[in-house]
C-alpha cells in the first residue's frame, strides 16, 4: 500500500483495492499483558499462568492465550493507520489458524493484504476482506486467516 499522507489517518472504502498490502510494527508479548487478559478474560489456564506446570506441559514454557494475540494482531492493525477511523463495523473473522504458539517475550507483527472489496451502497460504505498473518521475530507465521470489515465511504 503506498503510505498514507502524514495529515491521513484511515483510508475510505474507495482507496481499497485487491492486493494491497501493509505490514505492522512490531510488539513484544509481555507477562503483563498475559496476566491482564487472563483477568479480562477469566481464562487462568494453567498453561498461561503456571510457570512450573507449564516447564512440564507441552511446550516447556508458558504460551500466551491465542485470542490474546489475536487481540493485539487486531490493536497493531489500527496502529497503520490504514482501518484508523474507517471502520465502521468488524464483521466477521474467517479462516483463522493458531498454527504455532506465542510464548511470553515473542515480538509479533501484521501483514495485512486485502483480498477482496465490496461496495455495499446503502451502508455508506463496503467491506474490505483483509489477509492478516501474525508473525513472530523467527520470522514463523504463529497465526492467519481473513478479516472483514466494513469501511465508510468517502465523504461526498
Amino acid at each position: 500500500m503506498s503510505p498514507l499522507p502524514a495529515s491521513q489517518r484511515g483510508m475510505y472504502f474507495e482507496e481499497f483495492e485487491v492486493g494491497q498490502t501493509v505490514t505492522s510494527a512490531g510488539r513484544t508479548i509481555t507477562e503483563s499483558d498475559v496476566v491482564s487478559f487472563a483477568g479480562l478474560s477469566g481464562d487462568y489456564n494453567q498453561i498461561h499462568t503456571d510457570q512450573e506446570y507449564s516447564l512440564r506441559a507441552g511446550f516447556g514454557q508458558r504460551v500466551a492465550h491465542g485470542l490474546l494475540g489475536l487481540s493485539i494482531a487486531s490493536g497493531l492493525a489500527v496502529q497503520t493507520g490504514v482501518i484508523e477511523g474507517t471502520v465502521l463495523a468488524f464483521m466477521e473473522v474467517d479462516n483463522w489458524r493458531f498454527s504455532k504458539p506465542v510464548f511470553f517475550g515473542d515480538t509479533i507483527h501484521v501483514e495485512l493484504e486485502v483480498s477482496e472489496v465490496k461496495e455495499m451502497r446503502r451502508l455508506n460504505g463496503g467491506a474490505v476482506t483483509l489477509a492478516v498473518r501474525v508473525i513472530n521475530q523467527r520470522d514463523e507465521t504463529v497465526m492467519k486467516g481473513d478479516w472483514k470489515m466494513l469501511v465508510k465511504s468517502r465523504p461526498s
